[in-house]
């Protein structure tokens, strides 16, 4: 029987190197790989649909599937996540010390709707007592001007977005004063290692971060894969096929950050890192699987209604296609 042709984007992470240059089979298919950045991919899929499989923005796609607005399903691959207390940017003399500092005031966001913004402001209100609708926040593009979301925003009473000029970047407001706050997945060119205008909110982040994992458990998700809804439908063996690639592709690179006998991650301490994080994270530092991020699933669909994101807050077993939610065991 001839092999079902795939296609299949994501981001050019070791996770799914297996996968990229042939180690590990997606069974029953010949797949043809785009390992390219995320917005492109995020872009391409939103706005044309090009890929049969392709890594895309949890809180658009959650946006998208509570509208019905994607022809989408998601399997519980979970390419890329971070904690997000990094991502606040501000001015040093903006009076700004802590995150309740914040109310009243211009906050910049690259898409009002992007993943790591989600994420950040869930922390800050369930956290820090600051809400959405406390601050202003001004949307355009990071470095160049003219960025917009994916889909229009429907945003409830209270929560006030506003685009930025379209000749102006959130960088260069930031770098100008024009702006006091920025909330980016990327560091604004402006911002210096120390000493400049622009500094973090949290100045140690690591520490923020890992006491935020201790009080509440989350590990905050970014993207997913997604795979067209019709093809899983043709295809019923599909899902669960892609699914096993991805969760064996992610194993094969966990397991070589064990090997440090020549590391291959380029970092000299590599092995402590690595036991730093497991202690906090336990063994498995990137889980993949339906039930394994539950928590972190509610937290994001909540968070998406609350924001005014979402039109009704989704069951988040609705996000995944049905035959990935579990996994066989021996």
């Amino acid at each position: 029987m001839a092999k079902l042709p795939v296609t299949i984007a994501t981001g050019d992470y070791d996770r799914v190197r297996p996968i990229v240059d042939g180690r590990v089979a997606v069974e029953g298919c010949e797949v043809a790989y785009f390992p390219i950045p995320i917005e492109e991919t995020s872009y391409r899929t939103f706005t044309n649909a090009e890929f049969d499989v392709a890594e895309v923005s949890l809180s658009s796609f959650v946006l998208a599937r509570s509208r019905g607005a994607i022809p989408y399903i998601g399997l519980p691959v979970f390419t890329s996540r971070m904690f997000r207390h990094s991502a606040v940017y501000v001015r040093a003399d903006s009076g700004i010390e802590s995150p309740g500092d914040l109310k009243g005031r211009e906050v910049g966001v690259p898409v009002y709707a992007m993943t790591a913004a989600l994420w950040v402001r869930g922390m800050l209100a369930e956290e820090y007592g600051v809400r959405p609708s406390d601050i202003v926040w001004r949307t355009g593009g990071l470095e160049q001007p003219g960025r917009y979301g994916a889909y229009p925003l429907d945003l409830p009473p209270g929560i006030e977005v506003r685009p930025l000029p379209p000749e102006r970047s959130l960088s260069a407001m930031l770098a100008a004063g024009e702006l006091p706050a920025l909330v980016s997945a990327r560091a604004p060119s402006c911002f210096g290692a120390g000493g400049g205008p622009v500094r973090r909110l949290f100045p140690d982040y690591r520490a923020a971060e890992e006491a935020y994992y201790r009080k509440t458990g989350l590990y905050p998700i970014m993207h997913l894969v997604a795979m067209r809804e019709s093809l899983a439908e043709a295809h019923p063996w599909l899902p669960a096929s892609l699914y096993k690639a991805f969760r064996a592709a992610k194993n094969i690179a966990v397991a070589a950050l064990d090997d440090v006998t020549a590391p291959h991650v380029s970092v000299p301490w590599i092995a402590a890192e690595v036991e730093r994080t497991r202690a906090l994270l336990g063994r498995d530092i990137w889980p993949y699987g339906f039930q394994d991020n539950l928590r972190e699933l509610e937290a994001v669909v909540r968070y998406s209604h609350a924001q005014g994101l979402a039109v009704r807050e989704l069951d988040p077993a609705e996000l995944f296609h049905p035959s990935t939610r579990e996994s066989a065991r021996v």
